[in-house]
């Protein structure tokens, strides 16, 4: 049974960390195909504080206090791993885990960068010559992104990485799925997102505006931050929704939205995890426009597409429960039947097995 040691933010917790489905859907797959994970996550940001699942019996995972000392001690663990994982965004060096892990791995072991936000770290890494992820990056066996399409994989080539293939978002069926309405979650439009700078402007244009022309309809933003933000009378506030509610959060209301970053809708081929949490419970997903998106969703029968804050406006009047029902049903048996994780974990259990298969015989 190979074993995979993988550096990321958190396994346990999506507080404060997005990635926290993707990890999950991937990892649970990848145990089902023989493979043994030890996920390291610091302890950092609130998140063990904000556990939203418990260890699983899928992965060990190892919680180590955020110090130089503690990470250099999960560090020395990766010498016995078949395969090194280190994913961007840990939030708590790191630079040392990037470094240091390249180091330590075995001659035989497959090396790779895994990528969550790779238009920041590409922004990143281009704005400093010097970036140890610059100097690393031709020594990796392998760059894996959580999005991002050709422009991704053509940038990190030009930074010098041997190969970069994009693994994208995709749906857990049997964490997300359509669940009875709760009339906590009611509105005609209902966003889910944590409030960031780089996407504050889009959250104003997409969602703050239609409300505040629409103000005969309800509309509901749930994520950390928005307390601080002054809102239209129309739109209700809920904080942060646990993963354990994101079902109902989407089959509550008649639509739900998603909005992307900048950065994630100007290099396109982003799907949040959201997206696919709202198709696989069976939810109308109203979305901004992003190049790539007709590669998970057909425009107008799978999902509505919004240029603008006047698009948004225009399809929460017209839309219908009739053809909101009849929408999200579509998406999640376009989902189901393409995006799910058992699709990903197999493409990710192939491209590691390929790669050990490599670094065992250049090693021999």
């Amino acid at each position: 049974m190979p074993s995979l040691a993988f550096y990321g933010s958190s396994l346990l917790s999506a507080y404060w960390n997005g990635a926290a489905t993707y990890y999950r859907g991937l990892i649970r797959d990848l145990a089902g195909r023989g493979w043994r994970t030890t996920f390291y996550e610091p302890d950092a940001f609130e998140r063990q504080q904000h556990r939203d699942i418990d260890p699983p019996d899928w992965a060990r995972v190892v919680v180590y206090p955020a110090t130089e000392a503690a990470a250099r001690g999960v560090i020395a663990e990766a010498a016995s791993a078949d395969v090194v994982v280190k994913a961007s965004g840990v939030g708590v060096f790191d630079d040392l885990l990037l470094v240091e892990l390249a180091r330590t791995a075995r001659p035989d072991a497959v090396r790779l960068f895994w990528d969550v936000d790779a238009p920041a770290t590409l922004a990143e890494i281009g704005a400093s010559p010097d970036h140890p992820l610059r100097r690393v990056l031709p020594d990796l066996d392998l760059v894996l992104t959580y999005g991002g399409g050709p422009p991704v994989v053509e940038a990190y080539r030009g930074f010098g990485a041997r190969a970069c293939v994009p693994i994208y978002n995709a749906l857990d069926p049997d964490t997300h799925h359509p669940v009875p309405a709760q009339s906590r979650f009611s509105a005609d439009l209902a966003f889910l997102g944590n409030r960031l700078p780089d996407r504050e402007a889009r959250v104003e244009e997409f969602f703050l505006n239609p409300a505040a022309s629409l103000p005969e309809r309800r509309f509901l933003i749930g994520g950390n931050g928005w307390e601080w933000r002054s809102l239209p009378d129309n739109v209700r506030r809920i904080g942060h929704v646990p993963t354990a509610d994101h079902n109902a959060f989407n089959t509550s209301p008649r639509a739900v939205l998603n909005i992307a970053r900048d950065s994630m809708a100007a290099t396109g081929w982003s799907p949040a995890t959201r997206v696919f949490e709202a198709a696989g419970a069976g939810a109308c997903l109203i979305t901004d426009a992003w190049t790539g998106l007709e590669m998970f969703l057909d425009e107008g029968t799978e999902v509505l597409v919004a240029r603008d804050g006047r698009d948004v406006a225009a399809h929460v009047e017209a839309l219908t429960e009739e053809r909101a029902r009849a929408i999200g049903a579509a998406a999640r048996r376009r989902i189901l039947s393409e995006h799910t994780y058992a699709r990903r974990g197999a493409e990710v259990d192939a491209l590691l097995r390929r790669a050990l298969s490599a670094r065992r015989g250049s090693a021999a």
